[in-house]
């Protein structure tokens, strides 16, 4: 049966596909119609377009390799400032236990000058003198080393100011902790014309420096606004034991804050009472 038997009007018949004898159909000149023997042919299911992708082609391609990032530029050196010989800092040397020199820089803590006041205020200021004057000391006995040294210069300092040896009097308390009950209690006694509190606190690994230092610092300031007695400050915060050296004079600097103040409330009381 021929292709051209099929009727043209059937869903299953495509106009478009070219007319192509079946096998075995008998052709107009009675002979059977041979069977295409070419090679070249395509194979069901294949396409012979031209272009058609191969085997080398569907190879999944490399991914390029990511450039490599740029170094970063090394941060410009420090400019060097030349100081002047006598504005050098001093940096004391601190020996360890093998003699080796330990360098420890001191920053400018306040800035150099004098205070001037203009003409024409009243004005009271106080004198670092001790004169007839009883002082109080409370001194920590934590980090002894260090707060034997303070207490040393301070008595040096009371001596010098002319504060004699019998009216000073020396209570010693287990840390900085302690140091503002204790100045609370000597100046509630009225006796102390002023009090010197002396202590060392050191950093650690802890928060704990941060709130010994914080409590010993306000709660000597509570002890003077309570009582009305001047509370000077001595106590060191260091990070490194080896700050606590050069700053020993602290202690003589409490000694001579404390005897100002003192001083200064005296002369308060004098001119109220005229």
């Amino acid at each position: 049966m021929s292709t051209r038997d099929i009727d043209e009007s059937s869903e299953n018949v495509l106009s478009e596909w070219p007319e192509q004898a079946a096998p075995g159909d008998v052709a107009e000149d009675g002979d059977p119609e041979p069977m295409a023997d070419d090679d070249s042919a395509p194979a069901w299911g294949t396409s012979s377009a031209p272009g058609d992708v191969g085997t080398e082609a569907l190879a999944v391609a490399e991914p390029e390799p990511e450039p490599e990032p740029e170094p970063e530029p090394e941060p410009e050196p420090a400019p060097v400032v030349e100081l002047e010989p006598d504005e050098i800092p001093f940096e004391p040397e601190v020996l360890e236990g093998d003699g080796a020199p330990i360098h420890v820089e001191l920053s400018h803590e306040h800035a150099a000058g004098d205070l001037h006041i203009p003409d024409g205020y009243a004005v009271l200021e106080g004198e670092a003198e001790g004169g007839r004057r009883a002082v109080g000391v409370v001194v920590s006995r934590f980090n002894g080393k260090v707060t034997t040294q303070l207490l040393d210069r301070a008595l040096e300092e009371l001596a010098a100011a002319g504060v004699r040896q019998e009216a000073v009097t020396i209570m010693v308390v287990p840390g900085a902790f302690e140091l503002p009950l204790a100045a609370t209690a000597l100046a509630k006694t009225r006796r102390f014309a002023c009090i010197v509190a002396l202590g060392c606190i050191i950093r650690g690994d802890t928060p704990h420096f941060d709130y010994v230092a914080s409590e010993a610092a306000s709660g000597l300031q509570l002890a003077a606004l309570e009582t009305g007695v001047p509370v000077s400050f001595g106590v060191l915060t260091l990070d490194r034991v080896e700050q606590a050296e050069p700053r020993i004079e602290k202690g003589a600097e409490a000694v001579r804050s404390a005897l100002e103040m003192a001083d200064l409330f005296s002369q308060l009381r004098a001119a109220a009472s005229r």
